[in-house]
This record gives structure tokens, sequence and C-alpha cells, in this order.
């Protein structure tokens, strides 16, 4: 991470002072602005700690930070330790300590043993701007404080960025859940990485549902998720073009549009939209770029040289092809609406779960001549398995999205979600 100081902007400074808050602290607005406030709060962060008050976020001071970050701390027991003195100085719950330490017997702990201890705060914040190392250090969080989730990599990004999944629930009816095919999708990585947080603390038993089916649903179902699905092109976006490395030219190249990239950039760092890169209808999707006048990389729209000609949509569907997935939810960020048709081969039963869904959630029914209608995912999912593959356009505007806005969209997505799952087996049992 970069040394941070007073005038210093973006996602890292959002993310320190989110943390600051958390912890306490007074930093001011989390407007990823580090000004006057910023700092003094930093300075009161470092004279507890203990180190120097310079007011800057150092190598040093982001070491001290880290533990926080990941929402956890290795403790190796020594005589006269006591849970409830470690949960109360960490505060967090024995319950917690206990999750985050199968096979340790909390009762009678050995001496020398290493502990794992979650802090009492929520490992993804939701008021930060989602980067990939954000999302990276929220895994390895949510990891080390539920042991029992499966992490992993489906595959890599055009830059090398790991395409992250991770898995809850034991169940035999396997459900794929993806997000931010398009980079200016990020929050949905954001939203289903707090997805996965709570379905892990209901499922260790840490925290309780208004619904009290939600328990049991882990048991009938293995849910899969990749977050994002492009890393690179969500970087480009909150950290800048720098992110890009050798291809950052050819993005200011390839954005012709005269708005700055934030506004416009959809596609990955090789000006290639991933929702139109799967071999379903692809064809098609060429002949609607020449009307449109791309033809090239582009910043949405250009399906790119090929079908899978991109490392990242060949990794989500390397990763389909590896399971048997029963139900395909792809989420973005858009028009409130939900696509679920392709041609005709959407199985029957695909538009009983779309219209319940609809009708939970507000959502409109998308036409099947709009513009997600082939080349995409989930009509790529449908048109290999014959099985429900469904496209979530989560309701906010695009590039201004308000975080005030994250409770309503995480309800929405939580609710297609278990819902989806819910009317699956009513349907197809």
């Amino acid at each position: 991470m970069e040394t941070l100081y007073l005038g210093s902007t973006g996602p890292y400074v959002k993310l320190v002072q989110s943390l600051l808050r958390n912890l306490g602290y007074n930093p001011g607005p989390v407007n990823g602005v580090f000004g006057p406030q910023t700092r003094q709060a930093v300075i009161s962060f470092q004279l507890a700690c203990g180190m120097v008050p310079d007011g800057l976020i150092s190598p040093p001071v982001w070491n001290s930070i880290s533990k926080f970050l990941k929402g956890y701390v290795r403790h190796i027991l020594r005589p006269g330790d006591s849970m409830p003195v470690l949960a109360a100085l960490h505060r967090t719950t024995i319950k917690a300590i206990e999750v985050a330490n199968p096979g340790i017997d909390l009762e009678h702990p050995a001496e020398g043993q290493i502990l794992t201890i979650p802090f009492g705060m929520d490992v993804v914040f939701t008021d930060v701007d989602y980067t990939y190392s954000i999302m990276e250090m929220d895994i390895h969080g949510l990891k080390a404080r539920y042991p029992f989730l499966e992490t992993g990599t489906a595959g890599k990004s055009v830059l090398g960025k790991n395409i992250y999944y991770l898995k809850i629930g034991d169940g035999k009816k396997q459900v794929f859940l993806c997000g931010a095919h398009h980079a200016d999708d990020w929050v949905v990585s954001q939203l289903l990485m707090k997805l996965v947080e709570n379905f892990s603390g209901i499922y260790a038993g840490k925290t309780h549902s208004q619904d009290s089916d939600i328990s049991n649903i882990f048991s009938a179902n293995s849910f899969y998720v990749i977050p994002m699905v492009n890393p690179d092109g969500v970087d480009l976006l909150l950290e800048g073009p720098r992110s890009a490395g050798r291809y950052s030219s050819e993005i200011l190249g390839a954005n012709k549009s005269g708005k700055p990239l934030p506004l416009v950039w959809k596609a990955n760092v090789k000006g290639v939209d991933l929702e139109l890169n799967y071999p379903a209808g692809w064809e098609k999707e060429k002949e609607a770029e020449v009307l449109a006048g791309i033809t090239g990389p582009s910043p949405s729209g250009y399906a790119g040289p090929a079908p899978f000609s991109e490392p990242e949509s060949t990794a989500v569907a390397e990763f389909t092809r590896d399971y048997d997935f029963s139900l395909a939810l792809s989420f973005g960020i858009g028009d409130r609406a939900i696509a679920w048709q392709y041609l005709n081969l959407t199985p029957p039963g695909t538009g009983t779960i779309a219209a319940g869904l609809a009708q939970a959630t507000g959502y409109a029914l998308a036409d099947a001549a709009d513009e997600y209608a082939c080349a995409g995912y989930t009509q790529w999912f449908t048109q290999e398995y014959r099985r429900p593959g469904i496209c979530v356009r989560l309701g906010a505007p695009r590039q201004t999205f308000p975080q005030a806005c994250f409770l309503s969209l995480y309800t929405d997505l939580e609710t297609t979600v278990l819902l989806a799952a819910q009317l699956y087996d009513n349907y197809f049992k």
C-alpha cells in the first residue's frame, strides 16, 4: 500500500477513514479525501498504538492497521489466559472465537496453542470503493473467521489477478452466483461478499436470521460465488489508468467518448465487454457492433475477436464446467430488471422463477430482445445446460451509486438468491 498523507485521495483513503470510524475515531466523512480531520484521527490512532504521531499512513502504520482490516489476530495462549477476557479485549464473543478455531477445546486450552481471534466488527465494509485488493483482503479475513468457507481461484485476469470464488453450504443442489462482468458493477462484488459474510454468520450460528428457514437452506444448497469477474476493469475505474500497466495507453486511446473512464468503462483492460464474450449468439452481437460503429476495443459493446477470447470469461466457463450447477444467477447494476429468456432454449419453469423474483422485488421482467439477449454468461449457461440462467440488474444509478442505497440493494440481492433457490425446488422437484 502506498503512503497516504494530507491531501491524498482515493479508495484507500476511504478504507482508512472507514476503519478509523469503526475503531471509534472521528476521521470526518468517509469520502476518500485525506483532510485535517482524517489526519487528526490518524494521529490519535498512532498515539494509542505508541507510534510516532506524524499523521502519515506509512508502511509501519499500514502494518499496524492491517490486523484490523483483516478482521482478526493470532494469539499464542499463555498461562492464565481466559476466554472471557480475550473476548472482551478484542470486543468479540466466545462464540466467534469458537467458530474460528474448530478442534480447539476452549474450556481447556493448551499453553502455546495459536488461536484466531476475530474482532467484533464486520469484515466487509459497505462504505468503501471496493477494489480487488480490498476484496482479496476480505476473502482472507472471512476464511480465517469462518474456516468452513471454501475459497479458491477459478482462473486469472489479463493482468494476472486471481478470479476468486467462495463456497458456503453443504447441500446437493449447487447454485452459482457471479458479479462484476462489467467494471462499473464493482459494487455488486461488495454486495456478494457481504452476502457471503452474512450467510457465514448464520451458518455458524453466530447471528440470527429473521427468516426461520434460512439456516436450513445451507443443508439443501451449496452456493458458489465469484464476486468479481473483471478485477482489472474494477481497479481501472477505482484506482485509475496506472493500474492497467502496459494497457493504460491503449485504454485511453479506446475511450473516444470524451468522458472520464469511470463514466463509460465496462470492459476489461483489453477493451472487451466480458458480458458479450460468450458463444451464445456471439455472431449476432458482432453484427450489432457494426451497426453501432464499434470496430475494436471500446469502453463497452465490443465482444472481442472471438468467443472466449478473454481469460476472465474463459475462467468463468471452465469453472461452470467443473461443477453441476442447477441454477445460475449473474448480477449487475442497472434498471431493476430480470432477464431470463434466451431464444427457445429456456427450460420450462425459468419463467415461473423469474416471475416470483419480480413479484418479491418489484423488478420488471426484461424483454427477450433487450441488450442482454445474447453473448452473455446466463445465455451461454442456458444454451449449454438447458437450466435456468437469470441475469438480475439491481436497481441503482450507474457511476453515481449512493452508499445509502447499499442496504436496499443488499435486500434485493439476498431475497433473489434465497427465493430463486426455493422456487427452483418448488418447480423442478
